[in-house]
């Protein structure tokens, strides 16, 4: 399991993002307190995703953050309703999924499904 990750963020873009987060069912935490000046935290179940706060950040250039939304539908249906453009992509392991990019412009696969274990 991936405990968290760490997106580059635009200090003004810093509140888009965090309610971009609330609709694919993150919520804010508070960061510790070393961070806290310098970072909001979004927590789904035990994954955080860390937005840092960056003059002059770097979007995910060819990756992406894959989220499983257990709601995919009605998850899309929210994004979409919020004026964000949810794009479908080919099934893998028998899941739908789509990208959607946050705010900051960083891209995120929604996954109706985790991929089966391996081996």
């Amino acid at each position: 399991m991936i405990a968290h990750v760490t997106l580059e963020i635009r200090p003004d873009r810093l509140p888009d993002c965090v309610d971009f987060y609330a609709l694919i069912g993150f919520a804010e935490v508070r960061p510790p307190p070393s961070l806290a000046g310098r970072a909001r935290w979004v927590q789904s179940g035990p994954t955080q995703i860390h937005l840092m706060h960056v003059e002059d950040p770097v979007t995910l250039p060819r990756g992406h953050v894959a989220v499983l939304a257990e709601a995919y539908d009605e998850t899309v249906s929210r994004l979409e309703e919020a004026g964000f453009e949810v794009e479908p992509r080919a099934e893998h392991w028998g899941a739908r999924r789509s990208y959607v990019r946050d705010p900051a412009g960083n891209l995120i696969e929604l996954m109706a499904s985790a991929p089966p274990p391996s081996g």
